[in-house]
């Protein structure tokens, strides 16, 4: 499809609202997923570092336990 001149592209033919519509809730989507995506992987490896360091601590003391 052409386009006579860039102000008829962005009327997409009479249908700009639904196209540019579809565009912007398909863009909001796609960055709202992003945002939450790595919120979300942040948030895990938090709790993956604190669990690692609770079971290092569990493993010294009852090292440290077994010993005395």
């Amino acid at each position: 499809m052409q386009f006579a001149s860039f102000a008829d592209f962005l009327a997409m033919g009479g249908y700009a609202f639904y196209v540019w519509l579809a565009f912007g809730v398909t863009l909001i989507s796609l960055l709202g997923l992003l945002l939450v995506t790595r919120s979300r992987r942040r948030h895990l490896l938090t709790e993956l570092r604190r669990k690692q360091a609770r079971e290092s601590r569990r493993m010294a003391a009852r090292s440290l336990e077994n010993t005395l």
